[in-house]
């Protein structure tokens, strides 16, 4: 789950991406990687990774927060830092890609550090979100990523969620259709991401690897009373 430096997160809006990007990182750090986090969402301002900055830093996570959110730029102005970790082999790299191609589309400048540093790039599955919800839309979808990227989507992450209505039995029959999706594309479901609180039986219920969550990623209004 863990054996790339170069990790690469993508997925349809409100898939829950940066949530478990985060928490990837997080896990990594936990692992006693050195560790970084980009946020290259170009498009959305809310549920992005500047919103788990605090607790990113605590666990000494380098994190690079480019200033260029809802701009819709073709080519957004990233600081010298991004490149600086494609360099440098010293730290495993998360990168938090905005919604759909059009997020996507700020990782085609990197294409070649990214090939050529070792990579994964996950795409990010909620089937209970409209545009992901049977396995020919996934493929439509991961077929618009890679077009705007320009790199390959090498696997897949079930991340079907109702919030906190969540049950481990919805996030299984996620998981039938993703596999679905899988067989057909013939890339590998690399894990199963859902809050500790939510995930219930899911492990006795699958072969697949668990990333247990923690909610890290609030809107401003959560905590108004």
């Amino acid at each position: 789950m863990f054996n790339k430096r170069i990790n690469v997160f993508t997925g349809h809006f409100g898939s829950g991406k940066t949530e478990v990007a985060v928490n990837y990182a997080l896990q990594m750090a936990k692992r006693n990687e050195k560790t970084a986090i980009v946020d290259f969402d170009i498009v959305n301002p809310y549920f992005r990774t500047t919103d788990a900055r605090a607790i990113l830093e605590e666990n000494n996570i380098r994190t690079i927060i480019p200033m260029f959110a809802n701009t819709n730029v073709d080519v957004p102005a990233l600081p010298p830092e991004v490149n600086s970790l494609f360099q440098s082999e010293d730290f495993k790299v998360v990168l938090d890609v905005g919604g759909d191609d059009l997020g996507a589309r700020v990782l085609s400048r990197y294409m070649e550090e990214i090939s050529n540093g070792g990579y994964e790039m996950f795409f990010v599955v909620n089937v209970n979100r409209p545009m992901t919800d049977t396995p020919q839309k996934i493929e439509e979808m991961i077929a618009s990523i890679e077009e705007s990227s320009r790199l390959k989507v090498t696997s897949l992450v079930n991340n079907t969620n109702l919030l906190q209505f969540t049950t481990w039995q919805d996030i299984m029959e996620g998981h039938k259709l993703i596999e679905k999706a899988s067989q057909k594309l013939g890339i590998p479901i690399a894990f199963i991401s859902c809050m500790e609180e939510n995930c219930g039986s899911v492990a006795e219920h699958t072969f697949s690897k668990v990333l247990l969550m923690d909610k890290n990623i609030r809107l401003p209004w959560d905590n108004i009373c």
